[in-house]
């Protein structure tokens, strides 16, 4: 469970971002919404706190979730970062994220799941 640590969700599918904005809330967190990257950006910028994590869809427009990392590391270095997908494309599958120590979770997901997932990668 959470400490009251702010998570940045970012999530292209209005019910997938609701429904995790919830499960966030219930562990916790405080959470910024974005459902776009660009967007997301701007509010990476504008956000006077700490963000604590970057919640993010690896396939969205504008931008994948690897990218959107990229840019808002450059921003806030110290932020940490968990990359959901529900594709099981080559690309994008667990073994080859996990193999390079890239945190993910498989969409759908549990609370139980989330907790677990954002609890690993704000220890990293």
């Amino acid at each position: 469970m959470g400490h009251g640590e702010t998570v940045l969700l970012v999530e292209d599918e209005k019910a997938v971002l609701e429904t995790t904005h919830a499960m966030l809330e219930g562990l916790d967190y405080k959470v910024i919404t974005s459902c776009l990257p660009g967007e997301a950006l701007h509010l990476v910028q504008e956000f006077s706190g700490e963000i604590h994590l970057l919640l993010t869809d690896m396939v969205m427009p504008e931008m994948n979730g690897r990218e959107l990392a990229e840019q808002i590391t450059m921003i806030r270095p110290r932020m940490n970062y968990l990359f959901m997908s529900g594709y099981t494309a080559d690309v994008i599958t667990t073994s080859d994220l996990s193999k390079r120590g890239i945190p993910f979770i498989q969409k759908p997901f549990s609370m139980l799941d989330l907790a677990t997932k954002i609890t690993e990668a704000l220890d990293l």
